[in-house]
């Protein structure tokens, strides 16, 4: 049951980051089109959060994003609390992940390896 609860807490974290994110962080560090929550983790007594950002510009966006988040985790606090209706707020810890560009990569691998099948069929 603590597990169903977590998960669920953590998916509403997620999906309250990424809108709180687009719509109030003032941050010029953080470009609200680039950024985007890939992960949340919750630990099991719901005291602290991890929460992975990526940037579709690469490591050092995210990077930056991560330290514009970090000055903003207050108001985000303040904001899950007051959306989530929940009694107390995980401690939000954000870090840079590479997911976002390392799947862009793939996909130019892939599009690349299918275009050179293709030349060779015709």
């Amino acid at each position: 049951m603590a597990n169903f609860k977590n998960q669920r807490l953590s998916e509403d974290i997620m999906r309250e980051l990424a809108g709180l994110i687009r719509e109030r962080v003032k941050d010029p560090r953080v470009d609200k089109m680039a950024v985007s929550v890939v992960r949340v983790e919750l630990s099991g007594d719901s005291s602290h959060c991890k929460v992975f950002i990526s940037s579709f510009k690469g490591t050092e966006d995210a990077q930056n994003a991560v330290k514009g988040l970090v000055s903003a985790s207050g108001m985000l606090r303040r904001e899950i609390t007051n959306k989530l209706r929940i009694r107390r707020c995980p401690e939000l810890h954000f870090i840079a992940d590479n997911s976002i560009e390392h799947s862009a990569e793939i996909s130019k691998m892939l599009n690349d390896v299918l275009s050179g099948t293709d030349k060779e069929t015709e």
